[in-house]
């Protein structure tokens, strides 16, 4: 058995966090959150820049159910490298309500592929940040992505504003839909109409296979909890322009946070500041991780 000890400034998840006074709507997902672990169990890997706590599974369905969330999409951290055993084995525990994004290299094989699909893996993730992982040429991405097309699968890329335009052709040529974490992750102290926002926003509008995730006000904020007001105005900005290709999660267990712990139910309080009407809701909640996670159901 394999003893890991989390890093000494690593920020636990919250240990309670509130009952949100919004109402999520019936089926509501909750579209990006993690597994650790736990390390005994599924090691983290050893080129991984952090070691996280554990945040196992069954800690995660506590938190759906106490939120009001139906459902998980569980996206691989880099803590695990490209051993997505830990995300696998969740979505098979999960009777069907979690499905889930793995990270692959170039050797992995078709047959793996296939076996990840029949699991629930439904694409996988693209991290260009460069103090979390050792940057993957693009060449390689470009060549996983097309293999992965065939079975229906995605792209989720992670990146932040200060390298969108190198990355803009890139993104804009991938073969799949493309999901981007976190609004691209802009400096809120800028304004939501200016340069750096707008060729995110730009990059939406001009390929429409391009959504984006409007997560992680905890991670963007410089006016902080709980409101995390300043970042509300570029979330709601994506979500009224692109109501279709909008996704919403918790982003449990908030990997890598220095400065605070979120609520994630004060996180959930923010869902109607950025989707104000329900309509919004209901796309931004259930209708669009529905057609993209769920699509057998969501076209019944």
């Amino acid at each position: 058995m394999t003893s890991f000890t989390m890093d000494a400034d690593w920020l636990p998840f919250h240990p309670a966090p509130s009952q949100p006074g919004f109402r999520l709507p019936p089926g509501a997902v909750d579209a990006h959150c993690h597994v650790f672990g736990p390390g005994a169990m599924f090691p983290y890997a050893p080129e991984r820049k952090y070691t996280p706590c554990d945040a196992p599974k069954e800690k995660l369905w506590a938190l759906r159910d106490h939120l009001g969330f139906s459902r998980n999409v569980i996206v691989q951290a880099t803590c695990h490298g490209a051993d997505n055993r830990a995300v696998v084995d969740a979505l098979r525990a999960s009777n069907g309500k979690a499905k889930g994004i793995a990270t692959v290299r170039r050797s992995v094989t078709d047959a793996e592929l296939l076996e990840m699909n029949a699991g629930g893996i439904k694409g996988v993730r693209f991290n260009f940040v460069k103090r979390l992982v050792e940057t993957t040429p693009p060449d390689e991405l470009l060549e996983i992505a097309r293999r992965i097309a065939p079975l229906g699968w995605h792209v989720v890329i992670y990146f932040e504003a200060p390298d969108l335009p190198e990355l803009y052709d890139f993104i804009a040529s991938l073969p799949t839909i493309v999901v981007v974490d976190h609004m691209g992750r802009p400096d809120v102290s800028k304004p939501v109409e200016g340069p750096e926002f707008g060729l995110f926003v730009k990059l939406m509008r001009e390929n429409p296979r391009i959504w984006s995730k409007v997560t992680c006000p905890e991670r963007l904020s410089r006016s902080g909890p709980p409101d995390y007001a300043d970042v509300v105005p570029f979330a709601r900005h994506l979500v009224e322009t692109f109501p279709d290709r909008v996704l919403w999660g918790t982003d449990w267990p908030h990997p890598n946070l220095k400065s605070h712990m979120p609520d994630d139910g004060h996180l959930v309080d923010i869902i109607p500041k950025i989707a104000p009407t329900p309509d919004l809701q209901q796309a931004l909640l259930v209708a669009n991780p529905m057609r993209l996670y769920w699509p057998e159901e969501s076209a019944r």
